[in-house]
This record gives structure tokens, C-alpha cells and sequence, in this order.
């Protein structure tokens, strides 16, 4: 059987929007689907492997993937997306027979709550609910005082953690986060923290000694200069849930997820 993105889509259609797995012919290369799927959703999870279950999986992680096989799985990777998760890999069908699988099933994701304009929030938790995010830290070794020496300037917190906690990727698989920001883009000061497919650059305007009082500034992919009075963490949440948000991406997805570039230990 050959294998195309365009493969990959049929075999998706055939499972359908709902909880659905199938047995795939023998002749097919199991990393190859692996590796379609990677392309196309990023750096997968490892729920299960050489026969062991990850003991940490649970249903905010992808256990409804590994209910079809009833402990017959041998290797099943998985991908948050959306409302979805979808898995592949190996399982042992009725007769013994280790087999290629692919397997899909619905995804729960917290709704955000409503913030009260005095309510003191931690962003970087909502922006895990948000994400439905459940993994280790991906860079919890970060260097940031040689990052911060090289840069010349001390960075904020809540940036920070987001690295640490997100690693490289892209959150909805679009808006992407700079593993250290970018410097020197204009005269004005600023410092760019992430960026969308669309080159919208998203910056600090880095105004005096404490960087967590930064305010983030667009720059648009048409050259225009729009401040918000918040700081980057709130940002993301704020553009991932708010349809009526300048730069909103609520109007793409209903529910939001991070796309890791490249698999955790």
C-alpha cells in the first residue's frame, strides 16, 4: 500500500469525526504513516511501547486511542488536534497477528472560564487548559542567563516558561514560538517573541528595567504597529479564544492545541 498525504486523508474519512480504528494491510511501512502524520500534526506522544503501556496516560492524554485493542497494542504514537486525538503504530489483532493500526477518537478540552476584570489570573495555567496541554516540560534546562547575557537584557517570566514549558512548536500549528526572542528588528526596541505564517511578528516593546511590565506589539504583516497592554501569555490566550480579538484565531478552530516540532524523552 503507498502512502500520501492524500492516503493518509482517505483513511481519515473512513474513520470518520468520531471514535474509529481499523487494521491496515500488512505490507504497509508503520513509520512511514508515522511519519505523515508528523508532517503533518508535529513531534508525536509515545502512549505505548515494545507491549508497556506509558503508565502516565491517561484520557487528557490519549487513552480512548488504546481502548479498541484491549492491551493487545505493541507501539501506538499519538497527536493532539483540535477536537481530535489520532494515533498509529502496531497492535495484535484477534488472531495474534501484529499489525499496522490507525486509530482515532474524541478529544476533550476544557472550556476557558470568563475573567472577571479584578480576578487575579495565572496565564500560563490557563494557557495549558486552553491547549488541553498534559506533558512534561519540554526545555525545563533552558540557559536563559546566557541567553538573557547575550541578548543584554533580562527577559519575562511568563515567556520564559512558556519555552520551558512548550518547546518549539506552534501554537494551533500556526502562531509559532521563538525558542529566544529575536533583537534588532527595528530602532524602537523591540523584541520579537513569536510570529504566524502569515508574518505577523508578534514583539515586546521593551520599555524600562522590569521586562514583566512589557507590553506586547503587533507587527503586522502590512508594516502596521499595534500595541495591546497585556503581556505575552495573556496574548496567546486572549487571541486563541476571543473571536473578537484584532489578531484572533477563534475564528479557525473551536478548540486549541500546541504542535510540538520535535518529540520529548
Amino acid at each position: 500500500m503507498e502512502l500520501t498525504q492524500a492516503t493518509v486523508n482517505d483513511l481519515l474519512a473512513r474513520l470518520g469525526p468520531g471514535d474509529g480504528h481499523m487494521y491496515l494491510p500488512d505490507d504497509l511501512d508503520p513509520q512511514v504513516l508515522t511519519d505523515l502524520l508528523d508532517g503533518r500534526y508535529g513531534a508525536p506522544r509515545t502512549l505505548v511501547l515494545d507491549g508497556f503501556t506509558d503508565p502516565a496516560v491517561d484520557e487528557s492524554g490519549g487513552a480512548a486511542l488504546l481502548a479498541p485493542f484491549e492491551g493487545r497494542a505493541v507501539k501506538i504514537r499519538a497527536w493532539a488536534y483540535g477536537d481530535q486525538w489520532v494515533g498509529t503504530g502496531t497492535a495484535r489483532d484477534a488472531g495474534g497477528v501484529e499489525r499496522p493500526v490507525l486509530v482515532v477518537a474524541h478529544r476533550e478540552v476544557p472550556e476557558p472560564l470568563a475573567v472577571a476584570p479584578d480576578e487575579d489570573v495565572d496565564w500560563m495555567e490557563r494557557l495549558k487548559g486552553i491547549t488541553g496541554w498534559t506533558q512534561h516540560a519540554r526545555r525545563p534546562d533552558m540557559d536563559w542567563t546566557e541567553v538573557e547575557s547575550r541578548l543584554g537584557t533580562a527577559l519575562p517570566s511568563d515567556y520564559k516558561c512558556m519555552v520551558e514549558t512548550f518547546g518549539e512548536g506552534a501554537f494551533d500549528g500556526y502562531l509559532d514560538l521563538n525558542q529566544e526572542p529575536w533583537p534588532g528588528l527595528r530602532e524602537d526596541g523591540l523584541l520579537s517573541w513569536a510570529g504566524t505564517e502569515h508574518e505577523d511578528l508578534y514583539c515586546w516593546r521593551a520599555d524600562g528595567d522590569d521586562p514583566d511590565r512589557w507590553p506586547v506589539v503587533v507587527l503586522s504583516f502590512d508594516g502596521e504597529y499595534v500595541p495591546f497592554d497585556c503581556r505575552a501569555a495573556e496574548f496567546v490566550c486572549r487571541i486563541l479564544i476571543d473571536p473578537h480579538h484584532r489578531f484572533t484565531m477563534a475564528r479557525y478552530f473551536d478548540t486549541h492545541w500546541f504542535m510540538n516540532y520535535r518529540e520529548g524523552d
